[in-house]
């Protein structure tokens, strides 16, 4: 069940004003909507916006609120504060490393799978999906930015994988690594657990784009703005088609994207899109 509340709260992102918000996890993600892009924040900046059981739960709440909104297009994933987007699982209070007091051994586990399940929500979300990076993203915080399609981040990012620092192995965030960056290298900063500047992550690959803090904002909304304005049937088969090409050999990867290219040809947007072409105007979608 979705959790939430509408609030007037100070507009976290980009600083202008106020406006009203789907308060869920008793305030520590926030949902807003502002034409045909929608934000999603991690709002415990006092705490670097780690993630808790709670803040888990916030966050695939509010990513079935947004898959269900026909209105919405583009989703921005943030962290609140200017400390970090998010610096991974929170090590003092629940959360699926610290599970809770009352827990047993099953249980555990299965809160530990919180994590792959917000991964595959946000994988199957069907609309374009956009980090929004400020400061730390580290352990759990850099997996969640990875899955992500794209990552804008500001100069003063941090990526890291430091979790074998602590004894521990990044398992879960090693799948968005890998389909994010040249495997040899996913292997090098887990097993190093070094911190990465936002230049050598555009560098790497997994940073599309580097802004200076003060134009972050305009550099996110203006992505978001561009594939705001695609396609929206075609965007949700075509991401879903490149999801599904990374799990499968090459042969059935042709055959698949085979069907899709018949199924997508044919489509009403497809014959909008070669009319608009022919008439010289922008396409209706």
């Amino acid at each position: 069940m979705i959790r939430y509340r509408f609030e007037t709260v100070p507009n976290l992102v980009n600083d202008q004003g106020s406006y009203a918000a789907m308060v869920l996890a008793d305030g520590e993600v926030l949902l807003d909507r502002d034409g045909p892009v929608a934000t999603l924040t991690i709002n415990r900046p006092e705490k670097r916006n780690a993630l808790s059981t709670l803040v888990l739960a916030g966050l695939r709440d509010g990513l079935a609120e947004v898959k269900d909104d026909p209105a919405v297009r583009v989703l921005v994933l943030t962290g609140s504060g200017e400390k970090a987007f998010c610096a991974g699982a929170d090590l003092v209070g629940p959360s699926p490393v610290t599970g809770g007091a009352d827990m047993d051994s099953v249980a555990l586990h299965e809160g530990r799978g919180a994590i792959a399940r917000l991964f595959e929500d946000l994988w199957d979300l069907g609309k374009p999906t956009i980090a929004r990076v400020r400061g730390y993203a580290l352990a759990g915080g850099m997996g969640l930015a990875l899955a992500c399609d794209l990552i804008v981040a500001a100069d003063d990012a941090v990526f890291g994988m430091p979790e074998i620092d602590i004894g521990i192995w990044p398992y879960i965030i090693t799948v968005p690594m890998l389909r994010s960056m040249p495997p040899k290298r996913a292997l090098e900063l887990m097993m190093t657990g070094r911190r990465v500047t936002a230049a050598e992550a555009e560098a790497i690959g997994f940073v599309s784009k580097v802004a200076p803090i003060e134009g972050l904002d305009d550099a996110v909304l203006d992505l978001a703005s561009t594939l705001a304005r695609k396609a929206p049937v075609s965007m949700r088969l075509g991401r879903q088609s490149f999801y599904a090409a990374l799990d499968m050999s090459s042969r059935d990867a042709l055959a698949y994207m085979h069907a899709m290219l018949s199924i997508a040809t044919g489509s009403d947007e497809a014959a909008e899109g070669r009319a608009a072409f022919a008439e010289r105007r922008p396409p209706n979608w």
